[in-house]
């Protein structure tokens, strides 16, 4: 990759991650605020962080990789959309995932569109994120940061409505979990195909949502 290119695909990673881009991120906390409500203190956030990426957006962040391989070759998103939903018990989960790909196609068919637009389909958010990697041109590398980095803002930025604290400490949490999610895009970058997308299983995280989706009182979707 020239300099060039590598600093549009800088550009690019920096635009997709962005919180204020129209795609319902606003309505996310990550699974933090049903955490939070079941008893988990504000000060185990880093592990809770560091868990979801070894295992929940870990399976997000290979299906998103994946979905871009398969868009690139021409090849059948729906058979990456049943991997993914095989390895996401949850249905609150997927309903959300749902709800969030939505707004993502909307997002992707206006800024990147094509005759291969999925009108019909209702894919996961990990599944169209990985289709509008594909088409901007992000490589396999950056569409799992993409992914990962936007779990992890996503926690951190519903912490401090959530238990309100100096942003700046919040600044610093985010910055030194970078790393962890470098670690992650490394794990998955390789994938091309849906039986390779990694099948961990977070139950604590599954079964809180579950109960998150039931109740009135809250702040976040999910």
């Amino acid at each position: 990759m020239t300099e060039t290119n590598s600093a549009m695909s800088g550009l690019l990673l920096t635009f997709l991650a962005d919180v204020r881009l129209p795609v319902g991120a606003h309505t996310q906390s990550a699974g933090l605020e049903p955490a939070l409500q079941a008893g988990m203190p504000a000060g185990a956030v880093d592990r809770f962080i560091r868990t979801r990426l070894e295992t929940v957006t870990e399976v997000e962040a290979g299906t998103a990789v994946v979905a871009r391989a398969v868009e690139l070759s021409g090849g059948d998103l729906a058979a990456v959309e049943s991997a993914w939903a095989a390895r996401t018990p949850s249905r609150a989960l997927r309903d959300n995932a749902h709800q969030l790909g939505r707004g993502q196609s909307r997002l992707l068919a206006t800024l990147w569109p094509t005759e291969r637009d999925h009108h019909d389909a209702r894919y996961c958010r990990a599944i169209v994120l990985g289709v509008t990697a594909a088409r901007a041109g992000l490589d396999a590398h950056d569409t799992a940061r993409l992914v990962g980095y936007d779990d992890l803002q996503a926690v951190t930025s519903a912490l401090l409505k959530l238990e309100p604290g100096d942003p700046v400490e919040v600044a610093a949490l985010t910055r030194d979990l970078l790393s962890e999610v470098e670690a992650m895009a490394d794990r998955v970058a390789g994938l091309t195909a849906p039986e390779q997308i990694p099948a961990h299983a977070a139950p604590q995280l599954e079964l809180w949502t579950e109960r998150h989706a039931h109740t009135t009182e809250r702040l976040f979707r999910a």
